[in-house]
């Protein structure tokens, strides 16, 4: 079985507490024996898969599997057209460079619900909404590349892994994938 989850702000990508002020997964009525594959930072909101097969782990997060993860991510200001092709190029990231991946500015900007506590607003700095499509998945890697290239992430939302988006799925719900479903997941 494979559910999908649309994880809110401020809950971690585990059902074990972390003695944060942050909620686990256990708040949500999953079935018995699923586990989160991948994760998704407590800061960070959108789509998280959980499954009770412990082989799906390596297929979706290894990233010679080449799985794409596409993100939406607010940040400060406007990127410019070169900067946008400095993170499609990839960037260096603490040590490391990240790997070609694809990025662009969302246009329109998207109509996104507000989160829960809202993100920080500065009067005289204005920000807007770019997409990212990765190929992996370090730790904190959308913020650090957008920092990097001088427009830090006020907010960032997983929307999609291969060809499966959350679609219409609240924050806060769960559903188990369709075998069509399952099968965009690994396209």
């Amino acid at each position: 079985m494979i559910l999908v989850f649309n994880k809110p702000y401020g809950v971690l990508s585990q059902f074990t507490p972390d003695g944060s002020p942050n909620r686990s997964l256990v708040e949500f009525g999953f079935p018995k024996e699923v586990y989160p594959i991948g994760r998704l930072d407590a800061d960070s909101e959108g789509l998280l898969l959980l499954s009770d097969e412990a082989s799906l782990n390596n297929r979706l997060l290894d990233p010679g599997h080449r799985h794409a993860r596409r993100y939406w991510a607010q940040v400060e200001r406007l990127p410019t057209p070169e900067g946008l092709a400095q993170l499609a190029a990839g960037v260096t990231i603490q040590g490391y460079n990240s790997l070609p991946c694809k990025a662009w500015l969302l246009d329109p900007q998207p109509d996104v619900a507000l989160r829960h506590p809202p993100i920080r607003v500065r009067k005289n700095v204005p920000d807007c909404w770019i997409a990212l499509e990765l190929h992996e998945g370090k730790n904190r890697q959308v913020r650090r590349m957008t920092a990097t290239i001088g427009h830090p992430t006020l907010r960032l939302i997983r929307m999609g892994i291969g060809e499966l988006t959350m679609g219409a799925l609240a924050p806060g719900a769960w559903r188990e994938l369709s075998i069509k479903e399952r099968g965009m997941i690994f396209r």
